[in-house]
């Protein structure tokens, strides 16, 4: 099965150039069964990176443009009356996809963002005292804008919590661009992908991911980074028992797309940029640069 992932991101690699670090860490983040947070100034790829995964996995996929005056109706249904029946039928909204795409979702005021806590974490939606199942597998895939951009609403810890992973693109190096410059429209290339991976061979791997060993000596290095930012001066408060959880189901993700049966301790070092980088509060908003006190204080088990 890993070696489906490989012809995936091959394809991947061919939309979105010069990231093929950044494109195994979301699938990665998706086969942990995760939500994915991708954050970065406009015109970098947030979209296109989202529109690509979706294709190749085959995935039913909705974007949704957040705005200023988006309300959480908008975004999980509402009843409406039926005058035929004389009774309120509920009309799902686009958040009854498997990937959902919430572009620029710092843009929506609070309220509106608050409509997707429940989907991300139970994977259900509750309207009027009734709750309806999401499909499976289902994820959300969120873009946003950085915090000093006009027109913003900072996420909350509790709903920045909700994502697996959180991903800073950036600029294309030389290279990379002079080819994006060269080449042809992105989203015709999109829609030209073939189905890499269904998903239902998506699920399996997930729950073939899910089965991949942990040792004794993996959990203690990993106990030793949880309990490092909780006592560390370089961070104003600790990772969570949720985020402890996160980190190891995205190592265990990325050994499987390694093709090995068990966690070792560079799995964990390879997602923690990722997975802790917009759960801790420092001096500093880099991914890397926020974990970088963990992997040089922290000694591997």
């Amino acid at each position: 099965m890993q070696n489906d992932t490989h012809h995936l991101l091959d394809a991947a690699n061919q939309i979105i150039l010069g990231k093929a670090h950044k494109i195994r860490l979301a699938l990665c983040c998706l086969i942990a069964r995760g939500h994915l947070l991708i954050e970065d100034i406009p015109g970098v790829g947030k979209t296109t990176l989202a529109y690509t995964l979706a294709k190749l996995l085959g995935l039913k996929y909705q974007r949704i443009q957040f705005t200023s005056d988006i309300l959480p109706a908008d975004i999980i249904g509402a009843s409406i009356f039926d005058a035929k029946n004389l009774t309120f039928k509920f009309h799902p909204g686009p958040i009854f996809n498997q990937m959902v795409l919430a572009d620029e979702i710092n843009r929506a005021s609070p309220k509106a963002q608050s409509a997707l806590l429940e989907a991300m974490e139970e994977h259900t939606i509750s309207v009027e005292g009734k709750t309806y199942p999401l499909p499976n597998p289902f994820f959300v895939i969120a873009t946003q804008n950085p915090s000093h951009q006009i027109g913003t609403f900072p996420l909350p810890e509790s709903q920045l919590d909700r994502f697996l992973m959180r991903l800073e693109l950036g600029y294309p190096d030389y290279d990379a661009e002079r080819g994006l410059l060269k080449g042809q429209n992105r989203h015709t290339l999109i829609e030209l992908l073939p189905v890499k991976l269904p998903p239902e061979q998506l699920l399996k791997m997930q729950d073939a991911a899910t089965g991949v060993y942990v040792s004794n000596a993996v959990l203690d290095y990993c106990q030793a980074i949880i309990n490092f930012t909780r006592t560390s001066s370089d961070y104003h408060c600790g990772l969570s028992p949720r985020a402890g959880l996160a980190l190891l189901n995205a190592a265990k993700a990325w050994a499987f797309m390694d093709q090995r049966d068990a966690v070792i301790p560079e799995d964990l070092q390879a997602v923690l940029a990722a997975v802790a980088g917009h759960r801790l509060r420092s001096g500093n908003n880099d991914s890397a640069a926020i974990v970088a006190p963990i992997l040089a204080k922290v000694a591997v088990h």
